[in-house]
């Protein structure tokens, strides 16, 4: 589907972002592939590296804040996947602002751009936090979904198509409790918010893969949910950090019990597949074929979440998951 294509990622020098550039270069033979981003010291990094010698490889400096930076680095693009925004929850409850400049704006500026360069698709990456939101990060995600899904109404008939994916959290990316119990683990004491809360648990890998199976599948307008496993806050200290003590510190501000990414209001529109969810626009667009892509329809009231209709791993499937982060032999 990448063969002979060319692809913008913004946010790509993020976590994501490497993880997906490395695996397009490994199997794919794009004509290019570019990385936009604001951060000209972690692109020097990604230039260095040998994984990544390949001539389809571009490098662009910008913005998402800047529009017409945008529209230069699209011109020629055929397929957007928007994976940059500010992401700190504490941080975002004192920046508010920047938050919005970034996650909203940056939103409409990407579609902007993306219909005035004339690319074909944009995929955007979302939260579990932009459901049914408690602090102003997943508000602003929660904008953002509904700029991109609402973007296919003016792009026209035959114009840029958009679908926004969402999953939960990535095993030790920045701001991951896996890393951070990894890390505790050396003073014999975990801080814990709360055993009884659940996580759904996704790899870079998984939610690379998830991304391009959603780019190829995608009509315009929906947004889709992978079916990934979840487990309890307690499971993963028991099999991080074995035999430490933990310290229950409560919930910090804006944090849920449990991660929902299917809430009941929504499951009318929700459609079932082998593998994932789509949920459906509420708004019809123009030359909108959703209907086509079969599914079953979600029953009222469903609900999808880390402690509701999902996989629950077990201790062993948890230590494979997280097998990075184990403790050695030796500690």
């Amino acid at each position: 589907m990448l063969n002979d294509k060319s692809i913008l990622i913004t946010g790509g020098t993020g976590s994501f972002g490497q993880k997906f550039v490395k695996t397009v270069l490994q199997r794919y033979r794009p004509r290019r592939l570019i990385v936009y981003s604001r951060d000209e010291w972690k692109q020097s990094e990604m230039q260095s590296d040998p994984e990544l010698k390949d001539s389809a490889l571009r490098f662009f400096l910008g913005d998402v804040r800047d529009q017409d930076r945008l529209f230069l680095a699209m011109r020629g693009v055929d397929y957007v996947i928007h994976a940059a925004a500010l992401k700190q929850v504490p941080a975002a409850e004192y920046n508010p602002h920047e938050f919005i400049k970034t996650n909203v704006n940056g939103a409409t500026n990407v579609v902007e751009a993306a219909i005035r360069a004339g690319v074909e698709k944009v995929v955007a990456l979302s939260t579990d936090k932009a459901v049914n939101p408690v602090n102003l990060y997943g508000a602003t995600k929660l904008c953002s979904d509904k700029v991109f899904i609402a973007a296919n109404s003016y792009a026209g008939e035959g114009g840029t198509t958009y679908s926004v994916v969402r999953y939960g959290n990535v095993v030790g990316s920045r701001g991951s409790v896996v890393p951070l119990f990894a890390k505790q683990r050396e003073s014999g004491k975990l801080t814990i918010t709360n055993p009884e809360m659940t996580r759904f648990l996704i790899t870079l890998d998984q939610g690379v893969e998830f991304v391009l199976q959603s780019l190829e599948n995608m009509v315009g307008g929906e947004l889709f949910v992978p079916k990934i496993p979840a487990c309890s806050v307690a499971d993963m200290a028991h099999v991080l950090a074995p035999g430490c003590e933990w310290d229950n510190i409560g919930l910090r501000p804006g944090e849920k019990v449990h991660e929902v990414l299917i809430p009941a209001d929504e499951s009318r529109n929700v459609l079932e597949f082998d593998n994932h969810y789509v949920i459906q626009p509420i708004q019809s667009f123009w030359g909108n074929k959703i209907g086509i892509l079969g599914g079953v329809s979600a029953t009222e009231g469903f609900v999808y979440a880390s402690n509701c209709n999902c996989e629950t791993l077990s201790e062993e499937q948890l230590k494979v998951l997280l097998e990075d982060f184990l403790p050695s032999s030796s500690d």
